[in-house]
């Protein structure tokens, strides 16, 4: 857990990619990609069909460890507007545990929207203002306000003594901040790429959370 200030605001990173908000003791997290599995299964591409299992035991753990009282999903919970009623009887499970112990709030993404059913509880909200700071799923280039968001998967890419390393990251301005994707299932964006740069604004930065220091990388457009 790192700790660092965003919008006036004491947060942490911690290394699966979720954010800690401590003053309101709530875990936010982006991206989960449930039942990514499945649906590239139904197309005929077979990948281990243990997504969703995997991504709910790592917020569990996450749970487990902050206690917190509420919890936020940026967006794109299910990697497809059916995928909620595609999740596995243990699944569902481990989610009603999950939302029975604490507030959980879906946010709609473009993956999810329209399709985040009330099947294992949580409250569903399009978007919110949360101490002055907006939670979205996508960020909003015209939003003047401090604004937390998901949806790029962003992805630090170095070259270290000869060896290529990717580390997932959040990126960073002074009004926006995009978090990475916690989903067991999800690839990457490069953090410098156009389209998060655009996003984000020209003094834009990559933070990767290393041990109890977080590492700030320039990203050139």
């Amino acid at each position: 857990m790192v700790s660092f200030s965003f919008a006036g605001q004491a947060f942490a990173a911690l290394g699966a990619g979720a954010l800690w908000w401590p003053s309101r003791q709530a875990l936010i997290v982006a991206d989960l990609h449930l039942e990514k599995g499945s649906w590239f299964a139904k197309g005929g591409q077979m990948l281990p069909p243990y997504d969703s299992l995997a991504t709910l035991a790592d917020i569990t753990a996450l749970v487990t460890a902050c206690t917190p009282k509420e919890l936020w999903c940026l967006g794109d919970s299910f990697h497809d507007a059916a995928g909620c009623s595609r999740l596995p009887h243990e699944a569902q499970d481990m989610l009603r545990a999950l939302t029975g112990r604490l507030e959980w709030i879906w946010v709609t993404g473009n993956h999810d929207a329209g399709g985040v059913i009330d099947l294992c509880g949580g409250r569903i909200v399009a978007e919110a203002i949360v101490e002055g700071v907006v939670l979205r799923h996508e960020a909003d280039t015209n939003e003047t306000r401090p604004e937390i968001s998901g949806h790029f998967h962003p992805k630090l890419r170095v070259t270290l003594r000869g060896r290529h390393v990717a580390r997932r990251c959040y990126v960073a301005s002074a009004t926006k901040l995009i978090l990475p994707a916690f989903g067991s299932l999800t690839g990457g964006l490069d953090a410098g790429h156009p389209e998060i740069v655009g996003a984000v604004g020209p003094d834009a930065r990559a933070l990767v959370p290393v041990a109890n220091r977080m590492l700030s990388f320039a990203l050139a457009s």
